[in-house]
């Protein structure tokens, strides 16, 4: 009678302790990356690895955003400069820029080999360190998630990778 009173009060005690790990999971993380002058979160959990910016092999008759291929650990992938795609008035990168300029790669869940040019890592922020947030612009591309201000007056844009590459503009690399 002991034993079973005990393996119940065990499996209460993992339940309650399998909850909270799942709420602490769900509570919003991201990547917080600068694209330009822009600042924009990527959710952790649509975000992959971080890679240097590495040679990448250009690949004729693509749009103009669409970077090439890297290998990034023995897997090619397809670079794509985000902030080209976002604005494809956007000029090319100095030397110094470039220095600063990182891959970041999609999470394999998203079923995407593709890696986004970022000017420069800003670190993980979580939803306690903004003091505001509103829906994305009404003209805002379908890709973007809600608009933060964080304590300092800085204004993030989440962007959603999920939605980005599922988007015919993201998947129609051809010129």
């Amino acid at each position: 009678m002991a034993n079973k009173e005990a393996l119940r009060d065990l499996q209460q005690r993992l339940a309650q302790r399998l909850q909270t790990v799942q709420t602490q999971a769900d509570s919003q993380s991201w990547l917080a990356v600068l694209v330009g002058r822009d600042h924009f979160l990527l959710p952790l959990s649509q975000s992959g690895e971080i890679f240097p910016l590495t040679a990448i092999a250009h690949v004729p008759y693509t749009q103009p955003w669409f970077s090439g291929v890297a290998n990034l650990r023995g897997g090619l992938f397809g670079v794509v400069d985000l902030q080209r795609f976002m604005d494809p008035q956007a000029g090319a990168r100095d030397e110094q820029a470039l220095a600063q300029a990182r891959l970041v790669t999609l999470n394999v869940e998203l079923g995407v080999n593709c890696a986004l040019v970022v000017d420069d890592l800003q670190g993980l922020r979580r939803a306690e360190v903004f003091k505001s947030n509103d829906a994305a612009a009404a003209l805002a591309p379908a890709y973007f998630g809600c608009r933060f201000q964080d304590e300092q007056g800085v204004a993030w844009q989440e962007l959603n990778l999920q939605l980005l590459s599922q988007t015919s503009a993201f998947q129609e690399i051809g010129a």
